[in-house]
């Protein structure tokens, strides 16, 4: 229950930080955005990791250990980030968010193949649930914006004369759901069986890896003059977001350290739900909160519910038919 609970929150504060991204995005460039979250990042774990009292865990992980965190940080915080800062750029998160839904399957596979892990049929409900929310959201929105483009009303977030770059925001869409898939299986196996604040400490070596990419990338006087010539709006919102996803992603790791992948990569599905919502507090004027919205927000909080409780749980609760019960205790692989 408690990566669950850890899982569901990472989900809230990486929402914000997606409608963060998108605002800094319009007037900034990615690296600029990737130079502030990595500047921010880094301190930001460091200084958790010293507030929990995990910080001498960094020095304690084994070889393995650090080699899964290092190749964690370098695919999601490196590759996948700037992946998702491009798609978001070329088409809008409206429409990178359904191609990255496939970082689920992903996990999961993985998961199963070099983890251990296995599914139930409940769990299958849950996962399916989850992943049903944001569809059934992305697809109202989807026809609201279309409905208001026919009636010439320009943009209902700011993106005016926004002309999308199909091909090169499909190609990193599908870059960052790698990248977003296949780090939750690295991180979990590096921090199998330890407490939730050793997440902490694994997160500061992934991201100082992720950080000295970074750093080569902006080395260069011209490079390094692009990012400080960014404008005060572009530095608000990426700064904003640094915050929004640092605590998100800190909060994932320790998700990560006490739950198994199964879990936490669905419920991190939910962050679009908590997308929404951001959005509608800050700018309600000009988002759509409609019936489909809750019926999206309840099919996701039920399946996240579905995904963190044991099968046995369930049927101590419940009185199924015996062939129910036997159907329940299926797992997968």
């Amino acid at each position: 229950m408690l990566g669950a609970l850890l899982s569901l929150t990472s989900a809230a504060f990486f929402g914000m930080n997606a409608t963060s991204v998108r605002r800094g995005v319009l007037t900034g460039t990615v690296l600029q955005g990737l130079s502030i979250s990595f500047g921010f990042g880094l301190p930001f774990f460091i200084l958790m990791s010293v507030v929990l009292g995990s910080f001498q865990q960094i020095w304690n992980f084994s070889n393995f250990s650090y080699a899964l965190l290092v190749l964690a940080g370098l695919i999601h915080f490196g590759f996948g980030r700037y992946c998702n800062y491009r798609a978001t750029k070329a088409m809008g998160g409206l429409l990178v968010r359904p191609l990255q839904q496939i970082s689920v399957i992903l996990s999961l596979f993985l998961a199963t193949m070099f983890l251990g892990e296995t599914l139930t049929p409940i769990r299958f409900l849950g996962i399916f649930l989850i992943l049903l929310g944001p569809l059934i959201l992305l697809g109202y929105r989807f026809k609201i914006y279309i409905r208001l483009k026919k009636e010439n009303i320009k943009n209902i977030r700011n993106e005016k004369e926004f002309n999308p770059n199909y091909k090169e925001g499909f190609v990193f869409a599908m870059g960052s759901a790698f990248g977003f898939g296949a780090s939750p299986v690295l991180v979990r196996g590096a921090l199998v069986d330890l407490d939730y604040t050793a997440g902490v400490a694994g997160g500061v070596v992934s991201y100082a890896a992720a950080a000295i990419l970074i750093l080569i990338v902006v080395a260069s006087p011209v490079r390094m003059k692009h990012v400080f010539s960014m404008s005060k709006v572009s530095a608000k919102w990426f700064s904003l977001s640094a915050f929004f996803i640092s605590v998100s992603q800190m909060l994932r790791y320790m998700a990560l350290a006490v739950a198994p992948v199964s879990i936490v990569a669905p419920i991190q599905q939910t962050s679009l739900i908590f997308q929404v919502l951001f959005s509608w507090f800050i700018n309600r004027d000009h988002e759509s909160f409609s019936v489909w919205v809750l019926v999206a927000i309840f099919s996701s909080f039920i399946g996240a519910v579905l995904v963190s409780l044991s099968t046995d749980f369930i049927m101590s609760i419940f009185d199924f038919p015996e062939d129910v019960e036997t159907f329940l205790l299926l797992s997968w692989p």
